[in-house]
């Protein structure tokens, strides 16, 4: 019986993982092209912004005082998506918080601009601390 234990161990952790997409600078540039100088926002400030936002990680999900964040934009339930937590969301995106979890990144970019069109780039805390000058550490170095 004792050996089983470790084999089922061995056996569990060798199965594939479903893991989030944590995306690199240049693929997250690349990903979000299409938001480049949207409202006045470059993609340094862009691959900048969502370092420090969600690890540019398309599954990350966080709590931030009652209400949960989601995706790559960290998009918040509060206003934005709807989501089973938090039912009485606006869902100003009109769209499903779950959708802002997947790798495609269209319907995260259509909220993302709603969001810098009705609050600013000042939505996400990471910019101005973070990300409003010396960006050229953000510029993607393709070989």
């Amino acid at each position: 019986m004792m050996h089983f234990v470790p084999l089922f161990l061995v056996c569990i952790l060798s199965l594939p993982a479903f893991q989030a997409t944590e995306l690199t600078k240049c693929k997250v540039s690349h990903a979000i092209k299409d938001i480049d100088g949207y409202q006045g926002i470059s993609l340094l400030e862009w691959a900048c912004v969502l370092f420090h936002t969600s690890g540019y990680d398309t599954q990350a999900v966080v709590n931030d005082n009652g209400s949960t964040e989601y995706g790559l934009f960290q998009i918040s339930d509060r206003f934005w998506c709807k989501s089973s937590e938090f039912p009485e969301s606006e869902n100003i995106c009109g769209i499903s918080c779950d959708k802002l979890l997947d790798d495609e990144l269209d319907d995260d970019i259509a909220c993302a601009k709603k969001i810098l069109a009705i609050k600013g780039i000042d939505y996400w805390k990471a910019y101005k601390p973070m990300c409003s000058e010396k960006l050229e550490q953000w510029r993607c170095e393709k070989p």
